[in-house]
């Protein structure tokens, strides 16, 4: 490419760095990983709020209330917005980036949710299966006053109506994890009572049993790999490790951060896959796991998970049971799902459904507008994620701008 700074001085310097950010992202082309770019007049969107996220997310940075903010939106298929504002490293200056690498926490659960319902597409399980047919060791699982009244199955599992307690942490490997927690009594009788649980993590070691592969490596094969998301992983690369965004609590002082530590985000050698919480991913990787979902199960002719399965996935399961982080939100087969929007929901439509994770990132899917919103945050000891003032913000611009 000839130099267009030598041809026409600031002019034409300037017109070369208003180009310069489109030609990674230019509309139409699909980057290393991501969704095809459009104009927001193509999906029936204007541009004038969307241009407000941006601001509105710097502003929470000059607030102290988060180092940096990575905003996606796509409709229709298409990725309408992408921005990052702030930075990955505040002491050292390395602004955030559109492919910083984040830790998602519990955003992992909805991927090893897709992942139990690949095997069951297969005939290989079913939902419905007691979890003892597959791990042994539940077969003596216990209350403390006795035994459940039934056996705890897949669904409960997936929908955290299982009985089981306490942390979702790797403690050795998944399966070394998974017999520690069968051994704990549980905390109620199975499908009686929604608490938030390691029960995801008993179905990752479920999809390892089941298919005879660790679980990093069915993801792998079956999720990532086939959805070109080259940034998705538990073992961040010494590459991904420079793009990944440090973790910030607040300061001592108001309007500061200090940097801070995570079991979730530990990178050192006795790390194993927590199908919990232990996956790293960035924006444009995680919009097309969600298209796919859209979509149905497919994306670019490629099938992951049958279209049965992903409504399955996306329907309330917990029936008038208490559940979720906000107020009228319902559990799908691990998916929450917003059955009357309300507060921090209230611009969404009813079956919209995603998931947070810890640091306050976020995903969700709106299927009757057909929008993906994804935010990418990481932060701690800020209250409810689900429920915070950046998600609120981001999603009221981004709906403001349908048509």
């Amino acid at each position: 490419m000839r130099n267009p700074i030598a041809r026409g001085g600031f002019a034409a310097l300037l017109a070369f760095l208003l180009w310069l950010p489109f030609v990674v992202y230019a509309v139409g082309e699909v980057p290393v990983s991501g969704l095809p770019r459009a104009e927001p007049s193509e999906v029936g969107m204007e541009a004038g709020p969307l241009a407000g996220i941006a601001p509105a997310m710097r502003q929470f940075v000059e607030k102290g209330e988060v180092s940096g903010v990575v905003t996606l939106l796509a409709r229709q298929g298409r990725t309408i917005h992408l921005e990052a504002v702030g930075y990955a490293d505040v002491e050292a200056k390395r602004p955030i980036q559109p492919d910083t690498v984040f830790a998602i926490a519990s955003m992992t659960k909805p991927i090893t949710a897709t992942a139990v319902m690949i095997l069951a597409d297969e005939g290989k399980l079913k939902v419905d299966d007691p979890i003892a047919r597959h791990l042994p060791e539940f077969s003596a699982a216990t209350l403390q006053s006795g035994p459940p009244d039934r056996p705890i199955t897949l669904r409960d599992l997936l929908t955290h109506t299982s009985g089981l307690g306490g942390s979702q942490e790797n403690v050795g490997s998944l399966a070394e994890t998974v017999e520690k927690l069968a051994a704990r009594p549980l905390q109620f009788q199975p499908g009686t009572k929604w608490q938030y649980s390691p029960g995801l993590s008993v179905c990752g070691r479920v999809v390892e049993v089941v298919s005879g592969k660790p679980f990093d490596r069915f993801l792998q094969d079956r999720v990532f790999g086939p959805l070109k998301m080259a940034d998705t992983t538990f073992f961040p690369t010494p590459e991904q490790q420079k793009r990944l965004a440090r973790l910030y609590k607040p300061g001592a002082a108001q309007g500061t951060l200090d940097a801070t530590t995570h079991w979730i985000s530990d990178l050192s050698p006795s790390r194993t896959p927590n199908p919990s919480a232990g996956l790293f991913s960035t924006a444009p990787d995680l919009v097309r796991f969600y298209q796919m979902i859209l979509n149905g199960g497919e994306l670019d002719g490629r099938r992951i998970v049958s279209e049965a399965a992903v409504q399955e996935m996306r329907t309330i399961q917990t029936g008038d049971l208490t559940a979720g982080f906000t107020p009228s939100c319902g559990w799908g087969l691990g998916w929450g799902v917003v059955s009357k929007p309300e507060e921090v929901t209230r611009m969404l439509s009813p079956g919209t459904f995603g998931h947070g994770g810890a640091f306050g990132t976020q995903g969700w899917i709106d299927p009757e507008r057909r929008m993906i919103f994804v935010l990418m945050i990481q932060r701690t000891g800020f209250g409810n994620g689900d429920r915070s003032p950046i998600r609120e913000r981001f999603q009221e611009l981004a709906v403001e701008a349908l048509k």
